[in-house]
């Protein structure tokens, strides 16, 4: 049976401006439509393509997305930044509506999209939770039958009978789930919200949505940037890419799908005036780059030489550059900083950084570089997106063969001892 289907929808925004924005607009609309004729304003617009300045008012943040979803089923939907992940569960949700098309739901849904969705700041924890149950179209003998249940896995009971607008980010986020999970909904729609909470609480998340998915046979819909969630929840997955839905499959070859498109290449070089390279008015990245340290290919037994430079125009602090290493599926390797200057002797001008990852350390799989510039080590200057990316192949046994679990994959110096047997006894 299906619990969702989604039918040529479209979503297209006007950038600064509230619906049309200007009379002229609505006119022309006005008129185009007593005459029968399509909306002009569909036939414009670019998409949502973060990184180009682009020439339209107009964008499409979705565009002609087409997909069914049988109840039951766990979906993980990913992207990268701006691809119309939130906005495509915002149109499920019924939060807003879609520019075109259209979507059929079969049964009540619950959503969690941003901290303090559907709560009221002045009512109390104990009155929003029956207030999302009423949402939910419950009586107030079933909310009744689960209040205890939702507040023991919320850990918020001390709290309960406090307005929400004095909770801090985590309480909400652990309260607005507890009401999702917990209430009666056939549809459970979340949102990558639980990033805000701390590690066990998004472990004891993802426990009750499996619980959810697998055990209640409700249908789930979870976008996140943790592919490790995803794949240990999710059954299917569909891939967004710059509004358009680029994949749906099974979720392993859908987080495949998305890997090979997220791929960062493995050196960065500006070239040209200094204003045109990637930061910002604090630092300038000129180059940075990944490299087998031995041979022409990066593999397990090459190491890797690392290389930044880049134009800091902070002079007379203490200037860092923090290093964060993480796997595809946005599992931390490591995150270490190389301290520039120490006596508040920074200068304005070049500077480079150079080291290299031992061989026999990163197993094979593909990675990520992220960069932080720093004050003090705790003031942020500049944070990078992922710049660079390589992959560590296994060449010895083959590309991508012999994957043993793990991140690292250390070569031991064993020593191993024979004794005589006949001494034991």
């Amino acid at each position: 049976m299906l619990a969702l289907k989604a039918e040529n929808i479209s979503k297209q925004y006007r950038l600064g401006q509230v619906g049309t924005g200007t009379l002229s607009h609505d006119l022309n609309r006005f008129w185009h439509k007593v005459r029968g004729k399509e909306d002009p304003y569909l036939k414009i617009g670019e998409s949502n393509d973060r990184t180009t300045k682009g020439d339209s008012e107009y964008v499409w943040s979705l565009r002609d997305i087409n997909f069914e979803i049988e109840q039951g089923d766990a979906i993980g939907i990913i992207g990268r930044n701006g691809a119309g992940k939130s906005t495509l569960l915002k149109l499920l949700s019924k939060v807003t509506k879609p520019t075109t098309g259209k979507i059929f739901t079969n049964g009540r849904i619950a959503s969690l999209l941003e901290v303090g969705t559907g709560f009221h700041p002045e009512m109390t924890g104990r009155e929003n939770v029956f207030l999302n149950g009423a949402i939910l179209g419950m009586t107030r003998k079933e909310i009744t039958r689960k209040f205890d249940e939702i507040v023991a896995f919320s850990g918020v009971e001390r709290y309960i009978d406090t307005p929400v607008k004095r909770y801090s980010s985590g309480m909400y986020v652990r309260l607005a789930f507890a009401v999702a999970a917990h209430l009666e909904s056939e549809i459970l729609i979340v949102d990558e919200v639980l990033a805000v909470g701390d590690a066990d609480f998004q472990k004891k998340c993802l426990g009750k949505m499996n619980d959810v998915a697998k055990g209640e046979g409700r249908t789930i819909l979870f976008v996140s940037h943790n592919m490790t969630a995803i794949k240990e929840l999710c059954n299917k997955g569909i891939l967004l890419n710059q509004g358009q839905l680029a994949y749906r499959g099974n979720i392993l070859d859908t987080i495949i799908e998305y890997q090979k498109n997220s791929e960062a290449k493995a050196r960065y070089i500006h070239e040209g005036p200094l204003d045109g390279a990637m930061g910002n008015e604090n630092i300038r990245i000129l180059e940075f780059s990944a490299q087998p340290n031995h041979g022409a290919l990066i593999d397990i037994e090459s190491g890797i030489k690392i290389k930044l430079r880049f134009y800091n125009f902070k002079a007379g602090i203490n200037l860092d550059a923090t290093f964060e290493l993480r796997t595809y599926e946005e599992v931390p390797v490591f995150h270490t900083a190389a301290i520039i200057s120490t006596n508040n002797d920074s200068e304005t001008k070049e500077y480079c950084v150079e080291f290299v990852l031992p061989r026999n350390l990163l197993n094979t799989g593909n990675y990520y570089f992220k960069l932080i510039f720093g004050e003090d080590q705790r003031i942020p200057l500049y944070i990078s997106a992922n710049i660079i990316g390589f992959e560590v192949e296994n060449v010895k046994f083959g590309k991508n063969m012999s994957v043993l679990p793990g991140i690292i994959r250390p070569e031991l110096d064993f020593k191993i001892n024979n004794y005589d047997s006949s001494t034991i006894f």
